[in-house]
């Protein structure tokens, strides 16, 4: 659900330092941020990305630092006076100028060091639902050592653990526009994979009610969507929106498997790895009562947030 403008909240002050200033869910952020009088400040890797950060309309603009994420010394200078920092930093797929230890461990360190030496009164971590460090997958193993990183530091601590996440403009939300506004879909395995897709605005009012929380406890909270269902279902219900009875044929997994390995194998960038694959075709069934306790969060409904980005109705971002 959207938040309604808002008075500044009493209590911690400063600005909310958020990694990966330049996405779409780090915009939408600032937005929110500004509406509750809460300033932010943007960290990005390049001139090219804080150049983004600076089309937002002034009243929403954050201050903007650009660095190395891994780079804790100035990290460390970025978040000098900030209530809190939330590191929306992730990859699904590593390439070959970035892995999973940097993009996820490294960076976290550099997080929890800067965190404790300016006392910032918390950090909030976007992870990956199903993370774990002893997970054979390499992607959801890196986000779990991540999370352990940042709940090792001083830092009081919430990690958002999330699926799917559909919004404006996101991988998602495109793919599922693409097959909506087809009359066939070739799913793999048959499109099984269950799924719980979360609405980017119920994100956004976790990311700021974490911010606001000024108690010295951490938390570990996954948080998805109001409705778990089979990948099918899911693109057959977007089809509707469209006019169209999706008829849904099956892709073998194992053939898919086969192919993530062989391109991983012989590419330097394969369009996808067998971890990539792995979290994507991992199941998504989600109980969000400790992220609404400790959040006090509500959801969208799953009908009104595929009207809102993947219907006839919806913006168009393609």
């Amino acid at each position: 659900m959207i938040d309604a403008p808002h008075e500044a909240t009493p209590g911690r002050a400063g600005p909310v330092l958020v990694t990966g200033g330049n996405g779409q869910i780090a915009l939408q952020l600032f937005e929110r941020l500004a509406l509750r009088g809460i300033p932010g400040r943007a960290v990005v890797r390049s001139e090219r990305a804080a150049a983004q950060v600076a089309e937002l309309p002034e009243t929403l603009r954050p201050d903007i630092r650009v660095l190395d994420y891994r780079d804790t010394d100035a990290l460390t200078h970025a978040a000098a006076g900030c209530r809190a920092i939330v590191h929306l930093v992730g990859i699904l797929k590593e390439s070959v100028g970035t892995s999973y230890a940097d993009a996820h461990e490294n960076t976290c360190t550099a997080v929890a060091s800067a965190a404790s030496t300016q006392a910032v009164g918390r950090v909030v971590y976007l992870s990956i639902f199903g993370s774990s460090p002893d997970l054979k997958n390499a992607c959801l193993a890196s986000k779990g050592r991540a999370e352990e990183i940042l709940l090792k530091g001083s830092a009081p601590t919430t990690l958002l653990r999330v699926p799917m996440v559909v919004g404006p403009d996101d991988p998602a939300s495109r793919a599922l526009r693409a097959q909506a506004k087809k009359p066939s879909a070739r799913l793999i395995g048959g499109g099984l994979t269950i799924q719980q897709p979360l609405d980017v605005q119920d994100l956004l009012s976790a990311l700021v009610a974490a911010v606001e929380d000024e108690s010295d406890a951490s938390h570990t909270l996954d948080l998805g969507g109001p409705e778990a269902l089979p990948h099918h279902a899911l693109v057959r219900r977007v089809g509707k929106l469209h006019g169209n009875d999706i008829q849904v044929s099956s892709v073998p997994l194992a053939a898919v498997r086969a192919a993530a390995w062989t391109m991983n194998l012989i590419m330097k960038n394969p369009p996808i790895t067998p971890a990539m694959l792995g979290v994507l075709q991992h199941d998504d069934k989600i109980d969000n009562s400790a992220v609404q306790n400790v959040l006090g969060i509500k959801l969208t409904p799953l009908d009104e947030t595929l009207a809102r980005y993947i219907g006839p109705q919806a913006k168009s971002y393609d």
